[in-house]
C-alpha cells in the first residue's frame, strides 16, 4: 500500500487550541476530531515559495506550502499573510507519525505547531468539516478521557503534550519510536477501547483482525477476537494483553479469523470464553476438541458483558454475515462494537455457508437507527459515526437492483460479475460470485425472481 506525506498544524491563540470536526464522509479519518492539514499534493512542489519557507528553511517547501494551502482551503487561514503580517509567534516541526498498517489509507504525517498573535476569522469548508472550535487542551483531554473525543493516536499524544504545557516542543509518538511495521500497537481511539491489530488469516485486502481489549479497570474485562497468525503474534498478543488483565475472551462469530487460537490465548491468560449460542454449536461442529478444557460463557441480546466509563455494555445480536454474530454497545451509545457488519478495509461477504443477506440488511439498518458515535469494525479503523455503514447499504441496495435487472435479462452469475466488479482482484472472484448468489436467494425468497 502507497504511503503519501500528509501535513497538520496545532494553532494555538491565547491558551486555545483550534479543532476541527471531520466529516464523517471523508475518505481518511472520517468523523474524527483533527487538527486542520491534509495529504501533499503534486502542485505544492510547483508553488511559488511561501512565507513560511522563510521561517523555516530547514523543512521541504512542498510540505509548507501543502500546510499553508490546506489552512486556507479548510478554514480560510492565510498563514503566508500572517507570516508576513508578523502574527506568527511560533512554529515548530513536532515530528511525524505513520498511520497504521490496518488504515485503508496511510499517511505520514509531518506534525507543526504554530502560535498567533490574533485570532483569525474562520471560513470552514463544510464539505471537509462539520465544525471547528477553539477550546484549551486541558479541555480536549477532558473529553477524551471521557470517552467523548475519537482522536488518532498522534493528535492524543500532542493534546496531552500541550494540556501539560503549551511550550512543548518534543511529543512522545511523533519521534519514530513506534514506526515498527512488524509489532503491534496500541490504538485507542477513545479512552477504555484498546485496539492491538493482529496479523491473522483473514480475506484480502485485510491483513490484521482487531483484537479489542474492553472494560474498566475495575470491573469484568474481555478480548474480544484474539486470532493471531503465528506462534509469534501470539506471543505478542497475550503480553500485551497481560500487562492489562483479562478475565474472558469474547468471540463475535465463528469465522476463522476472529478466533484462531483463542483456546490457547485463554488458557494462557487464565481466562474463560464468551461467544453466541450459535457460534458455540458452529465452532463444536468444525472443531470438536476446541475449548474443550475451557469454561465458556453464551451470551445473547441484552446481556450485559463489561463496563467502559461505568456504563454497562450490552450484547447486540446483528446476523447476516454470521449467524451467531454478536456486536457490543455501551448505554450511551458512543460506540458500537460491529464485528464483520462492516470493514474499514475490504468488503464484507455473506458466506453461502450460514450467511443471509436479508439478515444483513436488517442488521446494518438496525445499528443505524441505533446510530452510535463510533463504529469500531474488526478490520481496519474505527469511524465516526454511522455514515459508512449506511453508504455500505445504499451500495449493497443498489447492487441488488443491478443483479435483479441483470438476471431477469438471463444472465448467468458469471455474466453478471464482470459488469458489477469490473477490475476485481481475480483470487477475490469466488467470493464476489458468492455475494452475487447470496443476492438472488434473497430475492427468490422475496419472490421477486422465480424460484
Amino acid at each position: 500500500m502507497k504511503i503519501v506525506d500528509a501535513v497538520t498544524v496545532a494553532l494555538i491563540h491565547d491558551g486555545a487550541l483550534l479543532m476541527t470536526h471531520r466529516q464523517p464522509e471523508m475518505p481518511a479519518f472520517g468523523g474524527y476530531f483533527a487538527f486542520p492539514g491534509g495529504k501533499v499534493d503534486a502542485e505544492d512542489e510547483q508553488t511559488p515559495p511561501a512565507a513560511l519557507e522563510r521561517r523555516m528553511p530547514e523543512v521541504a517547501p512542498r510540505l509548507l506550502r501543502a500546510l499553508a494551502r490546506e489552512c486556507d482551503e479548510e478554514l480560510g487561514i492565510h498563514l503566508d499573510a500572517l507570516a508576513d503580517s508578523g502574527d506568527i509567534l511560533e512554529l515548530l516541526d513536532l515530528g511525524t507519525a505513520l498511520t497504521p498498517p490496518i488504515a485503508e489509507r496511510r499517511f505520514n504525517t509531518h506534525f507543526f505547531k504554530l502560535v498567533l498573535r490574533s485570532r483569525p476569522t474562520l471560513t470552514v469548508d463544510v464539505r471537509e468539516a462539520s465544525d471547528a472550535f477553539w477550546t484549551p487542551p486541558t479541555e480536549l483531554v477532558r473529553r477524551y478521557e471521557q470517552g467523548r473525543l475519537l482522536v488518532a493516536p498522534p493528535t492524543r499524544a500532542t493534546l496531552r503534550a500541550l494540556a501539560t504545557s503549551l511550550a512543548a516542543t518534543t511529543i512522545l509518538g511523533l519521534d519514530g519510536v513506534d514506526r515498527n511495521e512488524g509489532g503491534q500497537r496500541l490504538i485507542e481511539p477513545l479512552a477504555g477501547v484498546r485496539i492491538l491489530p493482529v496479523r491473522s488469516h483473514t480475506l484480502p485486502p485485510a491483513q490484521h483482525t482487531n483484537a479489542f481489549l474492553l472494560g474498566d479497570m475495575q470491573s469484568h474485562r474481555i478480548l474480544v477476537d484474539p486470532s493471531p497468525a503465528s506462534d509469534e503474534d501470539l506471543e505478542l498478543l497475550v503480553a500485551r494483553a497481560a500487562e492489562i488483565g483479562v478475565h474472558e475472551v469474547f468471540i463475535t462469530h465463528h469465522h476463522a479469523d476472529h478466533w484462531e487460537r483463542a483456546d490457547t490465548v485463554a488458557m494462557r491468560l487464565g481466562a474463560t470464553v464468551g461467544m453466541s449460542i450459535e457460534t458455540r454449536k458452529r465452532i463444536r461442529d468444525r472443531h470438536p476438541a476446541a475449548f474443550a478444557d475451557i469454561e465458556i460463557h453464551e451470551y445473547r441480546e441484552g446481556d450485559v458483558i463489561c463496563r467502559w466509563q461505568g456504563e454497562e455494555v450490552k450484547v447486540l445480536e446483528v446476523p447476516g454475515h454470521d449467524p451467531g454474530q454478536l456486536a457490543l454497545m455501551p448505554e450511551s451509545r458512543q460506540w458500537c462494537l460491529v464485528g464483520d457488519l462492516i470493514q474499514g478495509i475490504g468488503t464484507v461477504v455473506i458466506p453461502e455457508d450460514g450467511g443471509n443477506m436479508a439478515d444483513y440488511f436488517a442488521s446494518m439498518q438496525r445499528v443505524i437507527d441505533l446510530d452510535p458515535a463510533v463504529i469500531l469494525p474488526s478490520h481496519g479503523m474505527a469511524m465516526g459515526g454511522t455514515y459508512r455503514i449506511a453508504a455500505t447499504l445504499a451500495h449493497r441496495k443498489q447492487r441488488e437492483a443491478d443483479i435483479l435487472r441483470l438476471s431477469q435479462l438471463g444472465q448467468s452469475v458469471g455474466e453478471i460479475l464482470p459488469q458489477l466488479y469490473a477490475g476485481l482482484d481475480p483470487r477475490l472472484e469466488p467470493l464476489a460470485a458468492m455475494n452475487i448468489r447470496m443476492h438472488l436467494n434473497k430475492l427468490r425468497h422475496e419472490g421477486r425472481i422465480a424460484a
